[in-house]
């Protein structure tokens, strides 16, 4: 029987290369039959027999922690400064560089006082650096550290004692920067996975348990109470209560609940007491869904990270090979000093150091795919992230979309001595019995304005035309006015009436008997509120080509339209016409984004570039069909999530560009010998520091 796979935790992985180490490490155990390290979501998942204590001892290299991945709470407790090894033996090395720098200070010849404290600051500050480093050149591994001690030790032997103490300090200054920075960008999955409690009051067989979440069972019930989370998802069985959503959608308006209505984990209950029916397992409740499509996405690697890695992988023996060149042919060509040119070659080395570059990308594409889960926006990859960027076009489905996908009742026109109280109850009578979404927005109507539905019987439905049924001893049927089209009060002036309100982009259902017509009931799906101006903001930011593409009639679809301004409507579509419109977008446009709610448009959001699906939480086809998913079925969402896409393709190629130009511009300064060593140090932390902040600046972008 095959191994389950096996999910943990990291913390202190810090680089990609200690990462690809750490794997490494791994697949040397003999038990373990394959594995997957996320090195943006600092997960691993493994298939084989393996203990902690060995994955552990795997990333002793670098000082890699590993827990249970079901272990609640995810936090550790804050460690001290001085808890970490590491930070010790920086400050020591520091203490001894300073002692030698005053002993060296203003002395003419070698102080071997001096050079005593710079080695002791050498060995102190870079003991876990050599470990490696040797262990990797021993191995022909060239990653950072094995350059770096290929360059301290060369400093050594030609007796630059100063500049390799400085180069072990900065570098171990580096290692806490970029630890720390990417653990800041690591925080957003950490947030999300602290919004659900990680145990809850239940009831079962009559009796009050506390509950670890793990342990809850689907049919059990949750008390919640006011001011508590909801620690699983769940239909609410007894109680009503405003429900704060933010944590999972982004959505900063409570929702009102009630009996029936289904609640997620990690919403706050604001301020009844509610009972909920729980209906997943910890595992399968939305909020983690969304964390495991979030870290999934992380993981998987965006175009421009792709590229940067291929070029990685020959860039780094390259600048070996230069740094061999360099310190080797000008002696044995040009009868240079050896001592010279050598210490320009270890500059060389230090100078080529590859981590601004390969982090250049990842720690932006993880920010910002972490920034918009914190705000109800799930971005399912770094492809899709960098293609929404490039967005030229965006087609929109309208009914749940630009729509709220709800109809409504607008219009009640009642006939002879007939109230409009009355013509909605004989509606209401009929079409309680009816499925149909227009029939329900009249029963809905009917129940909110307090209008009781009249008794029918022998309800029957007229397929494509509407429904009839008996009442008081009288047929009365309601539907199109096509049903009525032979009727004798069907005049002109009511065809006039009808069509008028079509033109506003509205459904007409006639009610009447065989002797005469009671009235009309106007329905219409009511635009979102905020369509218009996300259709104006879109407009703003460049997008060429806005689309509307529905099912619906081409009255209705323009009607909406003259409050949207969309450069075009495509209207009478059906599903597979959905999806030859797209392609002709794409074919004229290049990159096309679909908008849809992930049911019925899912061949034309799965054919365009990005597909956008709205309301995701809680829909397990939105997310699963859409590229993006809009989690509190919030079109405003739209704009931030292409705002904030721009931003991170500007930003990489900023990273790429910065970490470019530093490496060529400290290389042409070694020609003339202008760069020392320590320089060429401070240049490369500098420049994978700034990368990283740069990077950083993603988490500030709001809508």
């Amino acid at each position: 029987m095959p191994t389950q796979p096996h999910v943990y935790r990291l913390e202190g992985l810090s680089c990609t290369n200690c990462a690809a180490k750490f794997e490494k490490n791994i697949k040397e155990i003999e038990t373990v039959k394959d594995l997957h390290l996320n090195f943006g979501a600092s997960k691993l998942t493994i298939t084989g027999d393996v203990t902690i204590e060995q994955l552990e001892k795997a990333g002793a290299f670098d000082g890699i922690r590993v827990y249970e991945d079901s272990k609640r709470p995810v936090q550790r407790e804050k460690r001290s400064f001085w808890a970490s090894s590491e930070n010790r033996a920086t400050v020591f090395s520091l203490f001894f560089l300073l002692a030698a720098l005053f002993v060296d200070h203003g002395t003419p010849a070698p102080d071997w006082t001096a050079i005593g404290l710079y080695i002791t600051a050498i060995v102190v500050g870079g003991l876990s650096l050599f470990r490696i480093g040797f262990s990797n050149l021993v191995r022909f591994e060239f990653d950072m550290k094995t350059l770096m001690t290929i360059a301290i030790i060369g400093a050594a032997l030609i007796g630059e004692w100063q500049e390799g103490a400085v180069v072990v300090l900065l570098f171990a200054l580096s290692e806490a920067l970029e630890g720390y920075s990417m653990d800041r960008a690591r925080q957003s999955i950490r947030s999300l996975m602290d919004i659900a409690p990680s145990e809850a009051i239940i009831r079962r067989k009559d009796q009050l348990l506390t509950l670890d979440v793990n342990d809850i069972q689907i049919g059990d019930t949750l008390l919640v109470k006011p001011g508590q989370k909801i620690a699983m998802d769940g239909i609410v069985a007894s109680g009503e209560s405003a429900i704060n959503e933010a944590a999972i959608t982004g959505e900063s308006m409570p929702k009102f609940k009630q009996v029936g209505d289904e609640v997620f984990a990690g919403s706050l209950n604001e301020e009844g007491f509610l009972e909920v029916t729980v209906t997943k397992r910890v595992e399968d409740t939305t909020i983690a869904k969304i964390i495991h499509l979030v870290e999934e996405a992380q993981a998987e690697k965006a175009p421009s990270q792709q590229f940067v890695d291929r070029f990685a992988a020959y860039y780094t023996p390259a600048i070996v090979l230069i740094a061999l060149f360099v310190a080797v042919l000008p002696p044995l060509a040009f009868s240079g000093d050896w001592s010279e040119w050598i210490y320009r070659g270890l500059t060389v080395l230090v100078v080529g150091c590859p981590c601004a570059l390969v982090v250049s990308t990842p720690v932006a594409i993880v920010t910002a795919i972490g920034n918009a889960a914190k705000n109800g926006v799930l971005i399912k990859g770094g492809v899709y992230l960098e293609e929404l960027g490039r967005i030229r076009a965006i087609a929109f489905d309208k009914t749940g979309t630009l729509s709220e996908g709800r109809p409504a009742v607008t219009d009640i026109i009642p006939f002879h001595s007939y109230t409009s109280e009355q013509v909605i109850a004989f509606a209401a009578g009929i079409e309680q019995f009816s499925q149909h979404p227009l029939a329900s927005a009249i029963v809905r109507y009917g129940e909110s304005q307090g209008i009781p539905a009249v008794q029918v019987s022998e309800f029957r439905s007229l397929t494509g035309k509407g429904a009839q049924g008996m009442i008081e001893g009288q047929l009365v049927q309601i539907g199109s006015p096509e049903l009525f089209i032979d009727h004798k009060e069907f005049t002109p002036e009511l065809e006039w009436t009808i069509g008028n309100l079509q033109q506003n982009g509205k459904t007409v259902m006639v009610l009447g008997d065989d002797s005469q017509l009671l009235g009309l009931v106007a329905v219409a799906d009511p635009l979102r509120s905020v369509s218009p101006s996300v259709i104006e903001r879109l407009k703003e930011i460049g997008i060429e080509k806005l689309v509307m593409l529905t099912g619906d009639n081409a009255i209705t679809a323009n009607a909406i339209n003259q409050k949207l301004g969309l450069d075009a409507v495509e209207a009478s579509l059906l599903p597979e016409q959905k999806l030859e419109k797209i392609r002709e977008l794409q074919a004229k446009h290049g990159s096309v984004a679909m908008v849809g709610d992930g049911v019925n448009d899912a061949p034309a959001l799965a054919s365009a570039t990005v597909g956008i699906a709205m309301g995701g939480a809680g829909t397990d086809t939105a997310l699963e069909t859409a590229d993006i998913a809009l989690l509190a079925d919030d079109l405003t969402k739209l704009p931030y999530t292409m705002g904030l896409s721009r931003k991170t393709l500007a930003v990489i190629k900023q990273n790429i560009g910065f970490a470019f130009a530093i490496k060529v511009l400290a290389l042409l300064l070694i020609i003339p010998g202008w760069l020392t060593l320590w320089m060429a140090v401070l240049a490369d932390v500098g420049s994978t520091v700034l990368v990283v902040l740069n990077s950083m600046r993603l988490l500030r972008v709001k809508e």
